[in-house]
Parts: C-alpha cells; structure tokens; sequence
C-alpha cells in the first residue's frame, strides 16, 4: 500500500486553478523541478523547487497576455516554448529569454474558447481546441512562427482535450457530444482525417468525456467522464499496422462506482499507475493487476 501526503499547499493565484504542466527536461541532472500552472485570474504561474529545501516557489507571473480565464498550459518537449489557451479565444506561446518569459506568438482562429492544447513527441506540430466544436493543428515553423495546416470538425459539440499519442503523429480529442475521436494524417499532406470514434456504439462513454492520458509505451489509453467511470483501452499495435492501415483501439474494462460525481481528470504515470480526480473532492489511484488483467484501485486521497 501506498500513502500520498501533502508536503506543501502553493498559493498566489486568486481563481481557480484550471491546469497544471510539468516541464519535460527538468528534475534530472542537478536541474530542479519546474512546473506551470494556469487559473480563472487570468495568469500563469511557474514554480520551482528548492533543491536545497524540496520547498516549492513561484518564479514567474505570466499576466498581461490573455483576457480571460486561462483553461490549458503544455510545455514543448525541449522544455523552451509554453503553450497557454483561453477562454479569450486565443492561445499564447511563451518562451523563457534569460529567466524571463516572453510572449512570442498569439495563436487566433478559433470563434470561442479554447479548452486545451497539445505539443506532439517531436514539437514539431500544436493541436488546440473549442468551444466552437473544432480541432486545430499549427505546425511550428522557424523564428516562433505558427502556421495552422489543418481545421478538423467532427465533433458536434464543445471539445474539452487533445492530446497526442506519445510516440506517433495521431491526435486524440474528447468531446461533450460523448465521443473520442481519433485524428491521423494519411499520406504526409496535411489531410487530417478521422479514423476511429471511441462512442457508446463501441463500448464508449454515455455523457461528456473530460481526459484522457497514455500509459507509457503507448499501446493503452484511459478516458474519464461525466457518466462516473473511467474506461481502459488497448491497441494492438502502436500507431499504423505493416500495411499502412490504421490500428483501431478497443475497449479493455471499464471502472465504474470509485467516484459519484463527475470524473475530470486522469493521468497515468510512468510508473504504471493512473489517478483519476473528480468534482466529489476525491483522488482515486488505480494500478494494473498483471496476474488477473484486472484494474485495482488501491488508495484514496479526499481533498478538503
């Protein structure tokens, strides 16, 4: 069994906190953990750790950029660009210049809100997406420029994530009209199609799907929802099959009656285990029983 304790409340925002991001390359060699969080109040916050003290502190205010609520922050894999989204419409990229950051690009399209946004595993590509229903990806070009390639609309209703496969150039996006769609570009053109949908037909959700994370070869996905289950699937084989094709996803178990209101986040580690966190003030973790194939929840956090 293992115990989570709380080592330190950070406070400075004065809304609520929305989204938290982790920077990629920092915590390893001598270099301290850094990681971004994003609120209601308008702002991003940076924070690091101590690494005489593990104490954590703000290093940064990122404000004066957006308008509104900022929903959704990602690091690029290089740690060097922030990707910030926005109630305001807009989605902001940051650059750190000396130990100060700096707003380098704005990102506009989008009608209405974004809800989140994405690097992929090379940082080379951005999705973002909306309350206006749509997926956009951006290609990063030289000197911070952003150059949208492609508008997907299959959902028919408010996006709330996309999150790229963590080894291949497939984008995934969770929608209130219930469904997962699966995004792959065929044939190096930018024609982004839709090549599965995760919905109730195929074992799917039954209300809003909030999140979704990988595990961390790729190959099982975890989707979490209004409905109060959290749902496992797998794919044969990672990214396209030998022939070309696209390798569907399918549905593993479902995890049902831990949470009795609406699941909101999920996050799977590297170490093999998923939290789920949801509106009933409760952090659920869950880990792979590999004997009987079987998900376990093992520990619950409630917090006040």
């Amino acid at each position: 069994m293992m115990e989570l304790k709380e080592i330190q409340r950070l406070e400075g925002h004065t809304d609520k906190v929305w989204s938290l991001a982790w920077n990629p390359t920092t915590g390893h060699a001598g270099i301290p953990l850094v990681f971004a969080s994003c609120s209601g109040d308008k702002t991003v916050r940076i924070w690091e750790q101590n690494l005489s003290s593990g104490l954590w502190a703000c290093t940064a205010v990122l404000d004066e950029t957006h308008t509104r609520t900022v929903r959704s922050c990602a690091w690029s894999p290089s740690g060097k660009l922030l990707a910030t989204a926005s109630f305001d419409a807009t989605t902001a990229i940051w650059e750190n210049v000396g130990g100060d950051f700096e707003c380098v690009s704005t990102l506009e399209g989008h009608e209405n809100e974004v809800k989140c946004v994405s690097w992929n595993a090379a940082g080379t590509l951005l999705a973002t997406c909306s309350r206006d229903k749509s997926v956009w990806i951006w290609e990063v070009l030289p000197g911070n420029e952003f150059e949208c390639v492609s508008v997907l609309q299959g959902h028919s209703q408010d996006v709330k994530m996309v999150k790229w496969h963590p080894t291949e150039d497939i984008l995934f996006s969770c929608s209130y009209d219930n469904s997962v769609k699966v995004w792959a570009d065929e044939g190096d053109s930018d024609d982004w199609q839709c090549v599965q949908t995760l919905g109730e037909p195929n074992n799917g959700h039954t209300s809003t799907v909030w999140a979704l994370s990988f595990n961390v070869s790729g190959d099982k996905m975890v989707t979490c929802s209004d409905d109060l289950t959290l749902k496992v699937w797998e794919t044969e084989s990672v990214g396209t099959q030998s022939g070309g094709g696209f390798a569907p996803w399918t549905h593993l178990c479902t995890l049902s009656g831990y949470h009795d209101r609406t699941i909101f986040s999920v996050h799977w580690s590297r170490e093999g285990i998923f939290a789920s966190g949801a509106a009933d003030n409760a952090i659920r973790l869950f880990v792979d029983d590999n004997e009987s194939q079987v998900w376990q929840f093992f520990i619950t956090a409630i917090i006040h």
